[in-house]
């Protein structure tokens, strides 16, 4: 297993980390949620001298996917999302490009299962579905190194919004309790919007829980 390091860059209208998982032995990474800059992540990553080998995605809103499609294709990279967010991706009311006057559509090319486990730049990466948000949305858990990419699911303090097609509150709340609040306490949550945290954290000060 490698090293990770994880760069964070803040990209699009409304704010969304998107995050380079990094392997700090091989170089290798693998990026989450470029929901916009394409042209820029990209040239961060030649910048960097890194290999980038994947695309995740935790949910399918265009601020989250919106870039992905162009980025994979720069550098020959699969997009990868859960099996049950395809809908959401492919339907410019779910994803909610239409409310920045874009009917957009976007794809994934591997779709995953929850509790499926898959290696990508050397890390071990684990799948959870964590509806609430979307229906389909996932976190990804790197066991081996104490992290967790959160999309919209859970935020420092607070928790994804629920209001938007396919959304559901008391799932958004079950889906934390029962899939990223019982991870160990110093696990670090990367989140869609806002400030890293961690596990511990939440569990300690997020009103929403």
């Amino acid at each position: 297993m490698g090293a990770l390091k994880v760069k964070q860059y803040v990209v699009g209208p409304v704010q969304t980390n998107c995050y380079f998982a990094v392997n700090e032995q091989t170089n290798e990474l693998f990026v989450v949620d470029p929901g916009d800059y394409a042209k820029e992540l990209a040239a961060r990553i030649r910048e960097e001298g890194c290999i980038p080998v994947a695309v995740l995605l935790t949910h399918g809103h265009f601020d989250h996917a919106g870039a992905a499609e162009e980025l994979a294709a720069e550098f020959g990279m699969k997009i990868y999302a859960y099996e049950g967010e395809k809908e959401t991706l492919e339907n410019s009311r779910k994803n909610v490009s239409w409310m920045m006057g874009a009917e957009q559509v976007y794809h994934a090319d591997v779709f995953l299962k929850d509790e499926q486990e898959l290696t990508l730049a050397g890390f071990h990466i684990r799948v959870l579905h964590t509806p609430g948000h979307t229906e389909g949305g996932c976190c990804y858990y790197l066991p081996y190194e104490d992290a967790v990419f959160s999309g919209d699911t859970l935020f420092a303090g607070s928790v994804g919004r629920s209001d938007f097609p396919g959304g559901s509150s008391s799932q958004l709340i079950r889906s934390i309790r029962e899939k990223l609040m019982v991870m160990p306490e110093q696990t670090t949550v990367y989140p869609g919007h806002n400030s890293i945290t961690t596990i511990e954290n939440e569990r300690m000060y997020n009103p929403y829980l």
